[in-house]
């Protein structure tokens, strides 16, 4: 599909090579944006800088300001008027940015261009004086939309000066995503394994006040030698040219005088992103102990958080939003060694009250990973163009990380707590089958061999948990023992997925080694046995999957009467539970709903009787008619089933429901060309990038794997095998669609409007 671009922004800006912390947040707003909505949403850069040529920019940023010649501000002004293209411009400020009184450089350039503008204030001071508040005044007059990164801070612009709240947006400091079983691995390759590891990071000057976590430490080491504190980053470069490493000569000499030098480490680098977040994720405490009561927001405290550190905090507003006893220590005042020190202490003693305040906090910045942040500023910038219909987001790319994580030489476990792979959650029937179906679908695709390595073991744990009659159990534990859930649950459905699981292996046997195709056909003979004991509709649905794709390559007459069989049973229900009102085959809607009319459908593939074409169109439209509304998709809650008669209830939705959807939707738009399924397709994708209504990504970046849930106001981040096997199936299922139609690579981008 062609993707139709909208206005490009202009983003203004410092920027890499700068080192500061600004140049830092642009460039990950930059390449957040680009990631999210790829060529549908062009960004471009205009760089800030003290003096002309002080930079070698990358391709990235096409204009370069030197703010402290006036004159430059309306020169550039003038060269975006003449561009058409240019939609809108964003600007990064700050205090000191600009020059001027307050940086009211800034205001001629604002008062000369033509183009809507949205302003983003990342310090806002409150109890200004006159000239401060009418140079933020006129700021925020001349910009279309303001945007700040705390409620404090949008509090304080309309309390102090007069800002409309209908003008402001709220869209935090963004964060990077990392896995959070990591922690012990990499204090291990930085020899840090029996140490308890303290930090502090960013660019070094007196307002990060680290002198008072030092004065805080004699007494903590005293205690517990084992404390290490990482104070991490280079001088901040403005500092360094006025004063130079006076304030870190400073905190050395104060190390030394504390006798303390042997557990601290000064990192002086310029890290880049990797190593910055390695020495975070391997950091056990963060503190941050700047002076400044109007800071509004930090980087770094953000950062933290999101790598799974505990912290302790002076009270910044930011500080004040985001630290509660859940996730960290709020301090009550500045400069107060002895409160750093209560508050280590407190920490350093208490094991898993700080990895639960880590777990926590992890948790707690979801929302704010750069990807969700590039959401927000992404509907912010098209609001502004008002060109919504024009932004595409991109396709992610396939992964096979965390399905490989999840599997043992055993089968794939069944949950995981984050990312981390939970044993005591066992194995069962339904995720191997649904695996087993998975890789052989990449592995028809891409002839990737460690697909095979893993169909091999998702293909012995079903033979492992078929009985002597050849049904099958569904619950094993870590100890591949039988678990007495087998004995109080219904294992119809479980049965069902067996059989769909080895009927499609086998519709692929010319592709596969024979001893798997052998392995397969015996576990399927005996199996298939049971075909007329089964009777909810699930299973049925289920069963008739496997016999169609059996039946593909066998035509055996018996498999096509068996499909007939169970497709009237189906039938049945239907014409049991349906009315002119309800055209359902049960009356409720529970879970993989879209597999009663998919089974329908495929029936009519094998027998080529025009009743089941007709009852799968009829019930899949009706299905579709209570998931797709106001350009989202909503499917059914796990909070309640959709009972016939009743309201339905919404949040609480799960992965496995919007793949089955589109699972479903292709194979109606393959056997009927009706674009409105290939339309709800996009549209049901869209709601694991992004477009649901939460506008949060459904799915981990890093490491492929789909999150377990939407609910109301959060995304449960855990990501277990059913959450992450689904994903994985509609990212195979969309990529045929790359190229209007046309198969092509995996790492081919694909857009999805929205």
């Amino acid at each position: 599909m062609k993707t139709k671009k909208s206005k490009t922004i202009l983003l203004m800006s410092s920027y890499p090579p700068r080192e500061c912390g600004l140049a830092t947040f642009s460039s990950d707003v930059v390449n957040s944006i680009k990631l999210v909505f790829g060529d549908s949403l062009p960004i471009e850069v205009c760089a800030l800088q003290k003096e002309e040529n002080q930079f070698e920019y990358g391709l990235d940023v096409h204009y370069a300001l030197t703010v402290s010649s006036i004159e430059e501000y309306r020169i550039l002004a003038e060269k975006i008027n003449t561009r058409d293209d240019i939609g809108m411009i964003c600007i990064e400020h700050e205090f000191g940015l600009f020059d001027g009184d307050y940086g009211n450089y800034l205001l001629s350039f604002l008062l000369a261009v033509n183009k809507p503008i949205a302003t983003v204030f990342h310090t806002v001071l409150p109890g200004p004086n006159d000239k401060l508040k009418k140079i933020v005044q006129a700021i925020i007059d001349l910009s279309n939309k303001i945007v700040v990164l705390t409620k404090r801070s949008q509090e304080v612009l309309i309390r102090d000066y007069d800002c409309e709240e209908s003008k402001l947006r709220i869209i935090p400091h963004g964060t990077h995503m990392v896995l959070w079983d990591q922690k012990e691995k990499l204090k291990r390759e930085y020899d840090y394994s029996d140490k308890i590891v303290l930090s502090t990071f960013g660019l070094i000057s007196e307002n990060k006040n680290i002198e008072t976590v030092l004065y805080a430490l004699p007494d903590i080491i005293t205690k517990h030698p084992e404390v290490i504190y990482l104070i991490i980053g280079k001088t901040h470069p403005e500092i360094l040219k006025k004063e130079g490493e006076k304030y870190r000569n400073t905190l050395i000499e104060i190390t030394k005088k504390l006798q303390i030098e042997n557990n601290v480490v000064f990192v002086n680098k310029f890290l880049d992103l990797k190593q910055l977040l390695d020495y975070l994720i391997l950091s056990d405490i963060y503190l941050f102990a700047s002076k400044d009561p109007n800071q509004a927001v930090s980087g770094t405290f953000a950062y933290a958080m999101s790598c799974g550190c505990a912290v302790i905090s002076t009270p910044i507003a930011h500080a004040v939003e985001a630290l509660n006893s859940d996730v960290g220590i709020l301090l009550e005042g500045f400069d107060k060694p002895d409160q750093f020190k209560n508050a280590i202490l407190e920490l350093v003693e208490n094991k898993e009250k700080r990895l639960e305040m880590g777990r926590n906090g992890y948790a707690f910045t979801h929302e704010t990973t750069w990807e969700n942040i590039a959401l927000k500023y992404g509907f912010l910038f098209a609001e502004v163009t008002e060109s919504k219909g024009k932004l595409s987001f991109n396709f992610p790319p396939i992964k096979l990380d965390h399905i490989k994580e999840l599997t043992t030489d055993y089968g794939i476990l069944q949950f995981s707590k984050f990312s981390q792979p939970d044993l005591s959650s066992g194995y069962t029937l339904d995720d191997n089958a649904r695996a087993l179906i998975n890789i052989l679908m990449y592995y028809d695709m891409v002839d990737d061999p460690i697909a095979l390595d893993l169909a091999k073991i998702y293909l012995n744990f079903i033979a492992e948990i078929q009985r002597e009659d050849g049904q099958f159990d569904n619950y094993k534990d870590i100890n591949r023992q039988l678990t007495k859930q087998n004995e109080l649950v219904n294992l119809e459905d479980s049965n069902g997925r067996a059989l769909w699981s080895l009927g499609y292996m086998l519709s692929l046997q010319k592709k596969l080694p024979l001893d798997f195709v052998q392995q397969a056909q015996k576990i399927w003979d005996k199996a298939v046995l049971h075909i007329d004991k089964v009777s909810s509709p699930r299973a049925i649905a289920y069963s008739l999957k496997g016999l169609c794709y059996y039946y593909q390559i066998s035509f055996e007459k018996n498999i096509k009467t068996c499909i007939a069989q169970l497709a009237d049973k189906l039938l049945n229900h239907y014409h049991i539970n349906s009315d002119d009102e309800w055209c359902w085959y049960e009356d409720y809607m529970t879970y993989a709903n879209n597999v009663l009319p998919e089974a329908m459908l495929y029936s009519y593939l094998a027998t080529r009787d025009l009743k089941y074409k007709k009852i799968a169109l009829i019930t899949f439209d009706f299905l579709l008619s209570h998931y797709f509304m106001k350009g989202e998709i909503s499917v059914i809650s796990n909070r309640g089933w959709f009972v016939k008669g009743e309201k339905k209830n919404t949040y609480g939705e799960q992965p496995i429901e919007v793949a089955t959807t589109i699972i479903t939707l292709h194979l109606f738009y393959q056997v009927t060309g009706n674009a409105k399924y290939r339309n709800q397709m996009n549209l049901a994708f869209s709601w694991f990038l992004g477009n649901n209504h939460l506008n949060q990504i459904i799915y981990n970046p890093v490491n492929g794997a789909s999150y377990d849930g939407l609910e109301d106001k959060n995304v449960n981040i855990n990501q277990g095998a059913e959450s992450t096997l689904c994903f994985f199936k509609a990212q195979l299922i969309m990529n045929e669609y790359k190229g209007d139609n046309e198969y092509s690579h995996l790492n081919t981008a694909m857009t999805f409007e929205i």
